[in-house]
């Protein structure tokens, strides 16, 4: 045993400022006005986990952990100025419930933002595990170490009911297979929310991480400080050491409510809650020191001083000033270095290249300028190097520990990118398909997308999700489908979506350096330019240092000033196959359609858009998804709105029939989707109207 009267004195300490917290928190519960967790029957294993942590480790409590966080060292005030969602709130500026730290700075374990999502954390900070261990492949100088040369260790704490979740489970699969540096603390109460864990779960944690081959594990009494302590300084030494994961099943009692708004008194009868009550780890540490020698009126000073010290700090964040109302929309995303377009997009000498190749010349040329930057998913390892062959010979050049295959988990794939970002690596990730990015929209919606928002800047998620998309050939149901009005009501990620060789180079290292998530849309149709009318997508390669800022389109096809001025023209805003078919249909209408392709989905160029159907007054949106409640009908919207005066008629919207999938027979998926002679009747409408 490793511990000293030191130790067990700030944990008594500690463990009295909780219980005051929850006390003061319950009676002011007028002015607590916002759902809060306390860590009442939680607070020895808690402390005993932060006791043993280094500033250059990394944890992620999850929203019952505020033992853990002044364990750490945040103070009762700190931790307050949450709870009320103030201003001074150090974590999220009264953005985020209490107890949904996140913390980046020298002094303290590092802390990454996430959700209330029960078991969401499992991945993210799995995938901080991941790059930890990346870093050290390549003994890279951005690896944070300890001040005497300790190697980091990352902590995910959860409670025993989130280990339903399947992506927990996902997180599990990569810990174990590749052995990372990481440790699943799991308090297990007997709780979710009214579900026991009779009702929810065949076995309990430590049970099931069994069936997981390589994840090491222990199961104690969380109530013991002792026990705790002694365990979680071993396991934490021997991760330190061998790098290799371990899973900590810590039972505990439940001694608060579950929320400030589901309280126990709603689903447990006072003899549970009684029986409970018996293991308080505050009592039995109290109890262990009287024990041993500690004189009983030092212990009830030390109450005293912590019912003091927390009183005067609630009343202080109480009274401390609200958010300024005018911050509300700051820290959407981090500013990006790429605000105009660089390089050479024609390099002469260079030869015309399909956007397959673009995409892997692209990468090529980024993996050897930054030694940070990593690409996986599914069969893009040496193998095969993609299934569209996107990624071929990248293993071969830049090794397995830095292009490599993952199982069929989409959810992690997306998830872990946010750990990966978090210690400075560089993801570049691949879901097969577009049609089955749905498993991952969990982490993209609750996890990636709110991190630099609600972490005030703090933890941008650098990402670069490539994602093919689109129909053509009979690619069937499951293989042909457009996403990009799913992706759109995601607030906090960009949207690109290339449509030739030289955009795809262009705007993927532009995405690669913006230190946001960025979901490159590639459609697959265009990849091989075998799609009759589609060769124009083979272009010359740009040189390595051309970048086209996201949020510009492009004119592709001009119409003449003579039929603008005479009123006989209009314009087609596309993207993708659309750009294809526009420049097809407008054959039939000599110098009277202008095309503008968008390329970047979010953020918009609104610009462009405004001035060329101004300039027309005559727009047909054009897209291959399934028209009704799409991305171009919200366009459409408003566009109408924004050019209302400068209309000659209603803006027109051409998309896919609205069917529930794309048919695999080639006449039926032809009818469903949009052409450039469907187009074609269109515009002529729109011209005679």
């Amino acid at each position: 045993m490793n511990y000293s009267s030191e130790i067990l004195m700030k944990a008594y300490r500690l463990m009295c400022t909780a219980k005051a917290m929850a006390g003061t928190y319950e009676a002011n519960r007028q002015v607590c006005k916002y759902v809060h967790s306390t860590s009442r029957g939680h607070e020895a294993i808690q402390l005993a986990t932060a006791f043993n942590l280094l500033p250059c480790d990394f944890v992620s409590p999850y929203y019952r952990d505020e033992s853990l966080m002044l364990g750490l060292g945040f103070s009762p005030y700190q931790l307050m100025l949450q709870l009320l969602a103030k201003d001074g709130d150090i974590f999220t500026g009264g953005r985020e419930y209490y107890n949904h730290p996140n913390y980046k700075a020298d002094d303290k374990p590092g802390i990454i933002h996430q959700s209330s999502a029960t078991g969401m954390q499992a991945i993210p900070t799995t995938g901080i595990a991941q790059g930890i261990q990346y870093l050290e492949k390549i003994t890279s100088p951005l690896l944070k170490k300890g001040h005497n040369a300790e190697l980091p260790v990352v902590v995910c704490s959860f409670g025993d009911a989130s280990i339903t979740e399947g992506e927990v489970s996902e997180a599990f699969q990569f810990a174990a297979l590749h052995q990372l540096p990481i440790i699943y603390l799991v308090q297990d109460n007997n709780w979710g929310i009214s579900v026991t864990a009779a009702e929810a779960r065949s076995c309990n944690a430590f049970d099931f991480i069994g069936g997981f081959k390589g994840i090491n594990r222990v199961s104690i009494d969380g109530t013991d400080f002792i026990e705790s302590y002694d365990t979680m300084q071993r396991v934490l030494q021997t991760v330190r050491e061998k790098r290799e994961p371990w899973l900590v099943h810590a039972t505990v009692p439940l001694l608060g409510h579950h929320t400030s708004g589901v309280r126990k008194d709603f689903y447990r009868s006072e003899e549970e809650f009684a029986e409970q009550s018996k293991n308080d780890p505050l009592l039995k540490l109290k109890n262990y020191l009287l024990q041993n020698g500690t004189d009983e009126g030092i212990l009830n000073t030390i109450e005293t001083e912590a019912a003091n010290i927390v009183q005067k700090n609630f009343e202080a964040a109480a009274s401390s000033a609200e958010p300024d109302t005018a911050t509300v929309s700051n820290h959407v995303f981090a500013p990006t270095m790429i605000t105009e377009e660089k390089g050479v997009r024609a390099k002469a000498g260079n030869e015309k290249i399909l956007m397959v190749d673009a995409a892997l010349y692209a990468i090529r040329e980024i993996m050897e300028a930054y030694p940070e930057a990593v690409l996986y998913g599914q069969d893009v390892g040496r193998r095969l190097g993609g299934v569209f062959r996107e990624a071929a010979t990248l293993a071969e050049q830049f090794g397995d520990h830095r292009v490599f295959n993952t199982a069929i988990q989409e959810a992690y794939i997306i998830g872990s990118t946010i750990g990966m970002s978090a210690v400075g690596v560089k993801p570049i990730v691949e879901v097969q398909f577009a049609d089955y990015i749905y498993p991952g929209l969990n982490q993209l919606v609750t996890e990636i997308s709110k991190s630099c928002y609600l972490s005030c800047g703090k933890y941008p998620v650098q990402t670069l999700i490539r994602v093919p998309i689109g129909a053509y050939g009979g690619g069937g149901p499951y293989h042909s489908g457009s996403i990009e009005s799913t992706l759109l009501t995601i607030k906090g990620i960009k949207i690109v979506y290339p449509s030739n060789a030289a955009d795809m180079k262009g705007l993927m290292k532009a995405a690669f350096l913006d230190p946001n998530p960025v979901v490159m849309l590639e459609h697959k149709g265009l990849y091989w330019s075998k799609v009759p009318g589609t060769e124009d997508a083979k272009m010359t390669e740009p040189d390595c240092d051309y970048t086209i800022p996201l949020g510009k389109g492009c004119i592709v096809l001009q119409a003449d000033e003579e039929k603008i001025n005479k009123g006989e023209s209009c314009c087609v805003i596309t993207y993708g196959m659309g750009v294809y078919w526009a420049k097809a249909a407008a054959k039939n209408f000599a110098g009277q359609v202008e095309v503008i392709d968008l390329r970047t989905l979010f953020p918009l160029d609104e610009n462009l858009v405004f001035a060329t159907v101004k300039k027309h007054g005559k727009c047909l949106l054009l897209t291959e998804e399934q028209q009704n409640n799409s991305f171009a009908e919200a366009l459409a919207g408003r566009i109408s709105k924004a050019c209302f005066k400068y209309l000659d008629a209603a803006v027109e919207v051409m998309g896919a029939l609205n069917l529930p999938a794309v048919p695999m027979n080639i006449g039926l998926e032809k009818e469903m989707l949009p052409s450039a002679e469907k187009l074609a009747q269109r515009i002529n409408m729109l011209l005679k109207n």
